[in-house]
């Protein structure tokens, strides 16, 4: 028999003082009821209840068991109230991973505000240029660059991610400015370390097929680490418009071979269907795809 009906009616029985009354409360015979006590009374090899034709008392294994039966029963009320809570306001924790640029230059201000608009959300980010299995690190949503797989997940457009190739005043003063990505296989190039070394950067060729070339003599896995570099003079970076725009304006970086930089990529938000009911999830996406798309 149901085991937690069986705890149910028990705790009736002695709360209401009468099996007729307990088995009224749940739609049921008083035979019905109990069996349900008989069913916890053979599971257990203990009396529970002492009854006769007049009264009913419960033994002292009885009343032990009474008293845990109604912690439980008020736990399990507890967690469905609070799953149900969940379901209606925007309550818990997110778990969002996000490549490392986007995620720290333009998610994180819209994360800060949507915590200030949700005060019973929490977020735990995880920023890495390496695309991990979004269900399988238990993740709620991620943020991806290019053209989102067929892989069950919903996608949530975000707008354009455009690379950019730049370098210091102070470098191409004293290098040169490269006219065509092949000339610069004669300049330091500062690379980044996830992308392929047997093909360096992919640039356009000007007849709309891609070129490659071998990278220099410093490599990171961090487009901040490479922008300090660029900063320093010391040679020229591709990274996203998002982390050098700034320094672009500011004069610090000098855009250069403009015809040539990589098309356009879309940044999709993902996240798997079956979680898309929770409030704390279509919240955030409604919010972010609200600051991101016109």
């Amino acid at each position: 028999m149901d085991r937690l009906l069986s705890m149910e009616v028990f705790v009736a029985v002695v709360e209401l003082g009468s099996l007729t009354a307990a088995a009224a409360l749940h739609d049921m015979s008083p035979a019905m009821a109990a069996k349900h006590l008989k069913s916890l009374e053979t599971r257990l090899g203990l009396r529970l209840m002492v009854r006769t034709t007049r009264r009913q008392s419960l033994t002292e294994a009885g009343q032990a068991y009474f008293a845990r039966c109604k912690a439980i029963l008020a736990e399990i009320r507890d967690a469905e109230q609070g799953a149900e809570a969940m379901r209606e306001a925007p309550r818990g924790n997110l778990r969002i991973t996000s490549t490392v640029s986007f995620g720290s230059f333009a998610l994180t201000p819209v994360i800060a505000d949507y915590l200030s608009t949700y005060p019973d959300v929490s977020v735990e980010l995880s920023l890495s240029d390496l695309v991990e299995d979004l269900v399988a690190s238990r993740y709620d949503l991620a943020v991806r660059i290019g053209e989102p797989a067929d892989s069950g997940l919903i996608a949530r457009g975000l707008g354009r991610y455009q690379m950019m190739v730049c370098a210091a005043p102070s470098y191409l003063e004293r290098y040169g400015t490269p006219a065509t990505p092949a000339d610069l296989v004669r300049h330091q190039c500062l690379d980044f370390s996830y992308w392929s070394r047997r093909t360096g950067w992919r640039l356009g060729n000007g007849d709309g097929g891609e070129t490659g070339y071998p990278s220099g003599r410093f490599v990171s896995n961090n487009g901040q680490a490479l922008r300090q570099a660029a900063l320093a003079g010391f040679g020229i970076v591709l990274q996203p418009e998002l982390l050098l725009a700034d320094d672009v304006r500011a004069g610090r970086l000098t855009p250069i071979l403009r015809p040539y930089w990589p098309a356009a990529r879309p940044i999709s938000l993902l996240y798997p269907k079956d979680r898309q009911a929770l409030p704390k999830l279509t919240t955030f996406v409604n919010f972010v795809v609200a600051r991101f798309t016109p």
